[in-house]
């Protein structure tokens, strides 16, 4: 089995689509009634419009949830973070490391937050625990 796609609700789909277009790397691959699928290599991103400005129907994040995406090195984490930084990009932490690699959280306008992380720079205890 191989992961398909990940779909998830924003009350402003354009505006999350554009954060994983211009931000992410994703390539918008269609729309249909204010919704948009995303492509990466490998898998799908579907961004669901709900919401139309009735609070009720606003996503509600739990506060732990996020989903994580890996670069190659520390240079590479270091680079997106000042990227996203000058842009306005909503940082949630600096850069730290927890043993497991170096990592920083951000969340886009839809209020998805993300890890951005390397595991270049992990301990060698964590270091087994990776699919290479």
């Amino acid at each position: 089995m191989k992961l398909n796609h990940l779909s998830f609700p924003s009350a402003d789909a354009a505006t999350t689509a554009q954060f994983f277009e211009r931000q992410l790397g994703f390539t918008v691959a269609g729309t249909w009634d204010r919704s948009y699928i995303l492509k990466r290599p490998g898998f799908d991103v579907v961004i669901e419009h709900v919401g139309d400005d009735i609070p009720e129907n606003i996503p509600q994040w739990p506060t732990n949830f996020h989903l994580g995406f890996e670069l190659p090195s520390l240079p590479a984490v270091q680079d997106l973070y000042d990227r996203f930084k000058a842009e306005g990009i909503e940082l949630k932490t600096e850069i730290f490391n927890n043993g497991r690699g170096s990592r920083f959280f951000c969340a886009e306008p839809g209020g998805i937050l993300f890890e951005i992380n390397t595991r270049s720079d992990a301990a060698p205890e964590y270091r087994g625990t990776f699919d290479n």
